[in-house]
């Protein structure tokens, strides 16, 4: 029992920095002035250069072997999470950062419905009554705030959707080997975006755009692997959910982007749902 909950822990702190991590996705996006597909191509390069890094490190040559067990789960795996980044950048792109973050703040919500259907994992009363007071954060921002737009919250749902099947993929198939599946992933998105891409990037956006693949990318996208097959997609969802009130803060700090009312509001109604929900879990734990 005591290893279980240790894992759990591990699995809590792990997904908590992925998502400290990719909440700093507005930040480069706002900073790096090349157009999407040039973004997506070079930060495509450096997170896949960084993520092989991480599976050298972790398993050494032996684990290239890995990329010839995907199976279907891990195919799927990887074609969503390509497809999940492009909508994210191009939200991102159309629409303000609070706004799309609040999208995603309905995460939970999504998880705990796909893992109900595909897993027959039915969510405990704690887990729905936090996903639901979450969802009804990002209600308010989107219905009340009036800084969004119909493409790009459009997107934004897009990889919402995408984010939650990934969980409960992860969770459903725990062999998967997720690092290749997410490398794959990342290859395709760039062999995508190149005839599309712009000429090289100078130095200045350069640097951006290797932080932006390195730091958000490759840890983000590294501890959330780890961490998700440790913990239920719902309670990996909730954390994820932080995201949302994360990341306007540091567009706001940075380039001045400032949230509205309803934008803050609701970000505090998610960030009360998920240290809720965390509170029961560990009040119960033996």
């Amino acid at each position: 029992m005591a290893n279980t909950l240790s894992d759990h822990r591990l699995g809590l702190i792990l997904i908590a920095v992925s998502t400290l991590s990719w909440s700093t996705a507005g930040l480069f996006t706002r900073a790096i002035t090349e157009d999407l597909f040039t973004t997506l191509v070079w930060r495509g390069v450096f997170g896949t250069a960084g993520l092989l890094a991480v599976l050298l490190w972790r398993d050494g040559v032996k684990g290239l072997r890995d990329f010839g067990r995907l199976g279907r789960a891990g195919w799927a795996y990887a074609a969503i999470s390509g497809l999940g980044m492009y909508a994210y950048i191009g939200a991102l792109r159309m629409s303000s950062i609070a706004h799309v973050s609040i999208i995603y703040a309905s995460v939970p919500f999504m998880t705990a419905g796909l893992a109900w259907v595909m897993m027959g994992a039915r969510p405990t009363r704690d887990a729905v009554i936090a996903s639901s007071v979450a969802f009804a954060g990002a209600v308010l921002m989107v219905g009340l705030g009036g800084d969004g737009n119909l493409v790009g919250d459009t997107l934004a749902v897009v990889m919402t959707l995408g984010m939650a099947l990934m969980m409960v993929i992860a969770r459903k198939h725990p062999d998967i080997p997720t690092l290749p599946a997410g490398i794959t992933s990342a290859v395709f998105s760039v062999a995508f975006a190149l005839p599309f891409a712009g000429a090289m990037p100078g130095p200045d956006q350069l640097w951006l755009l290797a932080g932006f693949g390195i730091f958000n990318s490759t840890l983000g996208f590294a501890l959330f692997l780890m961490g998700s097959a440790k913990i239920p997609p719902i309670q990996t969802a909730l954390l994820g959910a932080l995201e949302a009130p994360i990341a306007p803060v540091w567009v706001w700090l940075v380039f001045g982007e400032t949230p509205g009312l309803a934008t803050i509001l609701g970000g505090l109604v998610v960030m009360v749902a998920v240290f809720w929900h965390i509170g029961r879990q560990y009040g119960r734990a033996p």
